[in-house]
């Protein structure tokens, strides 16, 4: 059977891959701890369940508007409008299969075979897959001699006349690092400028921890709302990753080619997933907060048990749910082989650097229990004495 050189050319997400070979030794007997999920451990939330089974008595189990129900998109613009002051319309709204797809639908939309888009790495394994797949070339602006943070000067050397646009994603995955004022003002001030588009993923938006505040662009740069669009879900701060709920915010043009392009690619997102997500975000914020408040502390435990490991350096993560550990002074300075004797040796599965566009670090998820965390620093540094 022919295959399409497309699809040879795409690359397995690494932290499904080693999420799933965590669980396939697990399930061999072995005693894995595995740090590489991107999930909340957290059960949803059940004004959620609640919300799915009275939808699921009201026979709610139909084909709905391809781009989402009105009551899904009205909480969804209320919510933007009380956290952020931000006011869309309907039609400037869309509903889809998770933020992942959200993600895919906006590279179709927004990149031409040889159009350059701008990640700042460490950057998330999708995005550059899906901007490959869209035909575009992603490039990693590397933010790794700056506290992973993008520094203004550095991202102007790399905009070319062939660039079209960036993605900001803050909470950031992997670092945890929150983007500050300044630097969303610096980069919606480098849009402005070079006529970019800009992709805001702020899924992590309800995850930030200690003095750190999350901001949304549009109210550092509200004049370039035409050149935004903002992707979010409920996944991570619901916990509801399964329900595959994610959405995005933009322009009425932009909304109405991805919702074409949805229409032949899935339809809707399932009813009662968006029934679930309606009761969720009208109805959990007191699990929202409690699940953020045992995210810092299970941050604090962690930090506190790896700060003191020889040769492992790391910066304390201001949101989401990882820290990006440094091994490159370590007796292994390379991540991937770090990540194979690490996982062979005490089984503990880790994400390596690599993926992120970040050779020398791995990503560990604390998205688990305080007796794993426990654990899994202790075969860490047991681990690195070893060797």
């Amino acid at each position: 059977m022919k295959l399409s050189a497309r699809s040879k050319k795409i690359q397995p997400s690494a932290t499904l891959a080693v999420t799933a070979l965590a669980r396939e030794l697990k399930s061999a007997g072995h005693p894995v701890l595995s740090f590489s999920a991107g999930e909340p451990d957290f059960t949803s939330p059940p004004s959620a369940v609640s919300a799915a089974h009275e939808a699921i008595d009201r026979g709610e189990t139909h084909y709905t508007a391809n781009s989402g129900i009105p009551e899904l998109k009205r909480a969804i613009l209320s919510y933007y409008k009380a956290h952020f002051g931000l006011e869309y319309a309907a039609s400037e709204l869309i509903v889809s299969n998770g933020a992942k797809q959200v993600l895919y639908e906006l590279a179709q939309s927004l990149v031409d075979p040889g159009d350059e888009v701008l990640l700042f790495a460490p950057a998330w394994v999708s995005y550059a897959e899906q901007i490959s797949m869209a035909e575009g070339k992603p490039v990693a602006v590397d933010t790794v001699g700056s506290g992973f943070i993008p520094e203004g000067d550095v991202v102007r050397r790399a905009i070319t006349d062939k660039t079209v646009g960036m993605i900001i994603n803050t909470p950031n995955n992997p670092t945890g690092v929150v983007y500050g004022p300044d630097t969303l003002a610096t980069l919606a001030g480098l849009a402005r400028a070079h006529d970019l588009w800009i992709v805001y993923d702020e899924i992590y938006e309800r995850l930030v921890y200690g003095a750190a505040k999350h901001h949304n662009i549009l109210q550092i740069a509200p004049d370039i709302r035409d050149r935004v669009i903002i992707v979010n879900g409920v996944s991570k701060a619901y916990s509801m990753t399964g329900w595959r709920i994610g959405y995005a915010l933009g322009s009425k043009e932009i909304i109405a080619r991805m919702d074409a392009l949805q229409g032949n690619l899935t339809s809707n997102a399932s009813s009662i997933a968006q029934w679930a997500a309606v009761g969720a975000i009208e109805g959990a914020e007191p699990e929202v907060e409690l699940c953020r408040a045992e995210f810092e502390r299970r941050r604090d435990m962690l930090c506190g048990m790896l700060s003191g490991i020889n040769g492992l350096k790391l910066l304390s993560p201001d949101g989401a749910f990882y820290i990006f550990l440094d091994v490159r002074d370590t007796p292994i300075p390379d991540d991937i082989e770090f990540c194979r004797r690490i996982l062979e040796d005490k089984h503990v599965a880790l994400v390596p650097g690599a993926a992120f566009f970040a050779p020398g670090f791995i990503r560990m998820s604390y998205a688990c229990s305080e007796d794993d965390i426990r654990d899994g620093a202790s075969r860490i540094k047991s681990f690195i004495e070893s060797l």
